[in-house]
């Protein structure tokens, strides 16, 4: 395998003074496939045939984005896209299990079973009445290879793989910055943000997941622009929010978020509170779980996104849930109420689906069911459907320090005792350790007084 370092050896060659003020430059650097790592065995076969059919057909192509960028970089791309001079119908006239999608930036998906690759025709700069407030609200301008480099977010994401000749073409300088440890937005970085704010998401969630650092004025702005995520679809920082955390570095892209203004943006009640709290618990709480969100994908065992929404909103539905039993509401009405106020706010900004929604509820419920463990309670709560991401709530929580331990290890025993130990554990529990309603005494009735014979 030929190194990064003698690519950018053949990249100092050819260009001394590429991309360091994002000048545009007519001719792009081309690495033939003698001086690159990337072999089309490391490809996935779909994208290749894609690639192959639309050459056939007399198109250009290449892949491009991240799955070039992984691939130089010794990492295992999870998507390939493909990008061509094809317009986004005579591609889909070429592809039978294909469709077109989208109304502001038109892609084809190209079908394989499951598998779906994504295929962009060229973009050239958007027209001025594209724009309402910076923002890009239709990109359907077709251009040229050099013109779509240029479009792209950034430097590192703007290299082409070609599959004519298997060379790589940079035409930003991203070889360079793939060198030097740097992800660096194309063109002002002020306009290239406003044009789309998710591209601050899309920088640090590289950072945390590459190891490289952020080019000094790509990450100057981000702080001063982080507010104008509040006025993206909720629905696509949804989608946002699961590559930031589920993609095996969401510890280290959380930190990423709070320092630079925009988990506060993306989780404005949970943001709140932590700026206010005195005790570390609510902080080392989610970052536990993101912890143990990474030890899990790293171990590829599935990760359910209601697990982590229920670690991100916990601290405001606990704040609320005692406002609520303050004002003498019983414990799991409050903590509904909670739960559904919470959340009512969290999807205007972050559209986290139902079905997500529901499960996370079951999970604060059975906080208190947890607790509640007499009589026949306990094995009630034992054969919940969400038990167990209800007792690994139960877990986390005393990992980030709260007093519950002397709870967590009755679960954790109970659960795997069988039923005469079980009936055991339930019995030797005192009403009160146990959280039973205390027994209402009757009151007596009073017997109606004899009559007298002289009231007769």
């Amino acid at each position: 395998m030929i190194s990064l370092k003698k690519i950018f050896s053949v990249v100092k060659k050819k260009s001394k003074n590429k991309a360091k003020d994002n000048t545009k430059q007519s001719d792009p650097i081309v690495i033939p496939r003698s001086q690159h790592s990337i072999s089309r065995k490391q490809i996935d076969p779909h994208a290749l045939k894609i690639l192959y059919r639309l050459k056939d057909a007399g198109f250009d192509a290449y892949l491009v984005g991240g799955c070039v960028r992984d691939l130089l970089l010794g990492h295992e791309p999870k998507d390939f896209d493909v990008t061509t001079n094809a317009s986004p119908e005579e591609v889909h006239k070429l592809f039978k299990k294909s469709r077109l999608i989208g109304r502001r930036f038109k892609l084809v998906h190209v079908g394989f079973g499951r598998n779906v690759i994504e295929v962009a025709t060229f973009r050239a700069p958007p027209e001025e009445d594209q724009h309402v407030d910076g923002r890009i609200m239709r990109d359907n301008v077709f251009g040229t290879l050099e013109q779509d480099a240029w479009r792209r977010d950034f430097t590192i994401n703007a290299l082409y793989y070609d599959i004519r000749d298997f060379s790589i073409i940079d035409y930003t300088g991203g070889i360079a910055d793939l060198e030097a440890g740097l992800i660096r937005l194309i063109g002002d970085v002020e306009t290239r943000y406003r044009e789309d704010p998710v591209r601050m998401l899309r920088a640090l969630r590289f950072v945390g997941k590459l190891g490289l650092r952020l080019d000094d004025e790509t990450e100057r702005f981000i702080p001063q622009l982080a507010h104008m995520l509040a006025d993206m679809p909720a629905a696509r920082l949804f989608d946002e929010s699961l590559k930031l955390y589920l993609t095996g570095n969401a510890a280290v892209t959380h930190e990423l978020l709070c320092h630079y203004g925009i988990f506060e943006v993306l989780f404005p009640q949970t943001g709140a509170l932590l700026h206010t709290e005195q005790d570390s618990f609510p902080r080392t709480l989610i970052t536990k779980a993101l912890e143990n969100t990474d030890i899990r994908i790293d171990e590829g065992k599935p990760v359910t996104p209601a697990f982590l929404f229920a670690a991100l909103m916990w601290e405001p539905v606990k704040q609320r849930w005692q406002e609520h039993k303050d004002r003498k509401i019983p414990p799991i009405p409050a903590l509904q109420r909670a739960a559904t106020e919470v959340i009512s706010e969290q999807v205007r900004r972050v559209a986290v689906p139902k079905r997500f929604t529901l499960m996370t509820r079951d999970i604060w419920t059975l906080q208190i069911r947890l607790e509640q463990r007499f009589g026949k309670k306990a094995y009630r709560t034992l054969t919940h459907p969400k038990f167990r991401a209800g007792y690994d709530f139960l877990l986390l929580r005393v990992q980030a320090g709260e007093p519950l331990s002397e709870l967590a290890d009755w679960w954790t025993m109970f659960q795997e005792a069988e039923e005469p130990q079980q009936q055991k554990m339930v019995s030797s529990l005192s009403a009160t350790q146990a959280g039973a309603p205390r027994k209402r005494r009757r009151r007596r009735r009073k017997k109606p007084a004899a009559k007298s014979v002289a009231s007769e």
